[in-house]
């Protein structure tokens, strides 16, 4: 996965995580095709403030990973939290 320094992770804007909790800390960035996957990869790792915060977050992860052409399968956690 390409690095993240933290200098480039603060210049990054709030859209480009699939979650900001409710401190404002921001988790699964999203920005490049590298970290969409990580998001994914770490979706299940994530603790989300409510289910709906959950949802939020996997659709944004979905459309990131429509926009980088990665594909998702329909048994994929981030598919299935984004439909429920």
């Amino acid at each position: 996965m390409a690095e993240l320094s933290e200098d480039r992770r603060d210049k990054l804007d709030d859209s480009d995580f699939a979650y900001v909790d409710k401190d404002g800390e921001r988790h699964l960035p999203i920005h490049d095709e590298s970290h969409v996957r990580n998001a994914v990869a770490r979706f299940g790792q994530t603790n989300f403030d409510s289910a709906s915060e959950k949802k939020k977050a996997a659709k944004s992860i979905k459309k990131a990973a429509k926009d980088h052409d990665i594909e998702l399968s329909d048994d994929d956690e981030v598919m299935k939290a984004a439909s429920s």
